[in-house]
């Protein structure tokens, strides 16, 4: 099946909402601050919607059914550890953090350790985002190439990376925080209607009622599919009971607390707490989306796997690639018109990670490397520091731009990175992201619960903590040790390793209060 001009007049109306949301929001910023942080005026429900819509993804949109399709319901035990690492951040991270008063988060270890320190954990955060947003927008190219061509050639997915990359920037050079915020919120609806769809779609599809679909996943071919808790000890699988409360507790601190890509949109909010309690919120409705997509792959799982049940209703079309099984059903199985609608669900859930990623990498660029540069410049010609005004506005819709460009390239960079890679969507989305995401957890625990640390074991830390990482990836550990660990358990090894090496050396600065 080929998309219909219906199909694409429904996918075009929704990019044209999208970009117009950016283009009206372009009229409403006075400084740097008002761009990258909407006047800390955003309500809180909206902030939530944002950073809920960003943790989704394209790595949600097809990693996730791919990952039910041919396993169970265990990923969804990494939700008890974000729940708990949302209270950690709201109550402990960001009051701190929000009083400092910084464009970005990083702002803070500089009043805490001094300037060089916001360089360091500011250039490892813009090398982490490439990375792992880059990815991200790679495995929703590989939908969109699916539902497009039928295919995952290089040449396809390079041109839905491109799509991609200029529709996001073109907006969120605009719009800057508040087009980012406003569209991640109708995205996220547009995510979940889509689900929604599918899943009543697939149970039209399928033969049989609720309770003997349920029936047959609990026995589907002598493997319970509706398996939630696996408390295996083994540290090579990635969604144990275990990972789950500890691992990913962990992880999810390190991604909501000291990645200025999620933190950026709780120090939008009016106050800490409305900031605090939206992120805490949009862990707890996480719950109840990622369930909607597990459940989508379940149900493939029978509509492409099991023909003796199937029946007359068994698909015509074969599954050739398990990666594509979503997507492929879009395409194929979707009335007309609907799968136009669906292709928005699959756009909204790229660009919802893409917008925020170059918005919040911009704002780095600005607040912690071009300003900072300036003013010392400033100062040794004896002038006072530059003001924070509108002409600045120019410069941040630039780096943003320049941003956009270079994660678009990242992407695919990504295209070729994953060919060499045998794991699972999912995991090499997030796997990846521990290079960036351990080591500045160890900082910021430093910064936050200590006295401790310099500007020196600042960089030390941060250098420690990347070996560590690559030290614990699985062929470096089978070389050596000949096993191999999950890779939330990434987080567990190398965020101590860079906090005990940051603790090693005593304060030079410190942020009057709040350390």
């Amino acid at each position: 099946m080929t998309f219909s001009v219906i199909d694409w007049l429904v996918a075009g109306i929704y990019l044209a909402v999208v970009v117009a949301i950016g283009i009206i929001s372009t009229r409403r910023h006075d400084n740097v601050a008002g761009y990258f942080l909407g006047g800390r005026a955003m309500p809180a429900w909206a902030v939530a919607c944002s950073v809920l819509a960003t943790a989704l993804s394209g790595a949600t949109f097809i990693g996730v059914p791919e990952m039910t399709f041919g396993g169970n319901l265990t990923y969804l035990i990494l939700n008890i550890g974000e729940v708990i690492a949302g209270f950690i951040v709201a109550f402990l991270f960001v009051p701190v953090i929000y009083r400092a008063g910084t464009i970005t988060i990083y702002g803070y270890l500089g009043k805490r350790f001094g300037p060089s320190s916001v360089t360091a954990a500011s250039s490892m955060f813009l090398i982490g985002r490439l990375l792992s947003s880059g990815a991200r927008l790679f495995i929703a190219a590989i939908a969109f190439s699916l539902m497009l061509y039928g295919d995952t050639q290089d040449q396809h997915l390079i041109a839905a990376i491109v799509l991609f990359g200029v529709v996001g920037t073109l907006y969120t050079v605009c719009g800057g925080i508040r087009a980012v915020i406003w569209t991640d919120t109708i995205q996220l609806f547009v995510m979940v209607f889509a689900a929604l769809l599918s899943i009543y779609l697939l149970l039209r599809a399928i033969p049989l009622s609720a309770g003997e679909v349920v029936a047959v996943l609990r026995d589907f071919e002598g493997v319970n599919k509706l398996k939630v808790v696996d408390f295996s000890f083994n540290p090579g699988r990635p969604f144990t009971f275990w990972t789950g409360v500890f691992a990913a507790t962990v992880v999810a601190t390190s991604t909501f607390g000291v990645d200025h890509d999620m933190a950026q949109r709780v120090l939008t909010a009016r106050s800490a707490l409305h900031g605090g309690w939206a992120l805490v919120a949009s862990k707890l409705m996480a719950i109840p989306v990622v369930l909607l997509f597990m459940i989508i792959g379940l149900l493939l799982s029978i509509f492409y796997g099991r023909p003796d049940i199937m029946g007359d209703a068994t698909p015509a079309d074969t599954l050739t690639d398990p990666q594509g099984v979503y997507p492929q059903f879009l395409l194929n199985h979707l009335p007309m018109g609907l799968r136009g609608l669906t292709l928005a669900g699959l756009i909204a859930a790229a660009l919802s990670t893409f917008d925020s990623a170059i918005n919040a990498m911009g704002s780095v660029i600005i607040a912690d490397f071009y300003i900072p540069l300036v003013n010392r410049g400033r100062k040794r010609a004896g002038l006072p520091p530059r003001e924070d005004s509108v002409s600045d506005v120019g410069l941040s819709r630039i780096s943003v731009a320049v941003m956009g460009g270079a994660l678009t390239l990242f992407a695919i960079l990504a295209v070729y990175m994953k060919a060499q890679d045998e794991g699972t969507l999912i995991d090499f989305a997030l796997g990846i992201m521990a290079f960036a995401h351990a080591p500045l957890l160890g900082v910021f625990c430093t910064a936050l619960f200590t006295r401790r640390g310099n500007p020196v074991t600042v960089l030390a830390g941060l250098i420690c903590g990347v070996i560590t990482v690559l030290l614990v990836q699985p062929y470096m550990l089978q070389r050596w040790l000949d096993i191999s660990i999950a890779w939330p358990w990434y987080w567990v090894i190398a965020s101590p390793v860079a906090f005990l090496v940051c603790c090693a050396g005593s304060t030079t600065q410190n942020l009057k209060g709040d350390a």
